[in-house]
């Protein structure tokens, strides 16, 4: 079974930075996107930066500028810098692959336990 681990949570200070991790393991044939959700205040699931195979980004528009998302396809690992953080910013952040685990056969959706993220004033 394929699980997804994310690391790097913990609290900051506004306007400081930090690196979120989120590591896959288990049977892997290939990873498609790998991306990063959290939750709006709303309580909607909001897609924080996405990332393809082929190093194509995408950022939601609150975050752009102040994050970065990329991959290590050698460490079947995705990574999301986050700067310049605001109060706004706390959140538990998730880690969603696109995962196909074998030759044949469809991609699957994995989603990680989440690391808390808080920053303060």
């Amino acid at each position: 079974q394929v699980q997804l681990v994310e690391s790097g949570g913990g609290l900051v200070q506004s306007g400081g930075s930090r690196r979120l991790s989120c590591a896959a393991s288990g049977i892997i044939f290939r990873i498609s996107v790998m991306d990063w959700y959290r939750q709006t205040p709303c309580k909607q699931r909001e897609l924080v930066a996405s990332i393809t195979g082929e190093g194509s980004t995408n950022y939601a528009s609150s975050v752009k500028g102040r994050f970065t998302i990329s991959r290590d396809n050698a460490k079947n690992t995705v990574y999301l810098q986050m700067n310049s953080l605001k109060p706004d910013d706390t959140n538990v952040y998730k880690c969603h692959a696109t995962i196909r685990t074998a030759i044949t056969g469809t991609p699957y959706d994995y989603w990680g336990q989440g690391t808390q993220v808080t920053v303060a004033s």
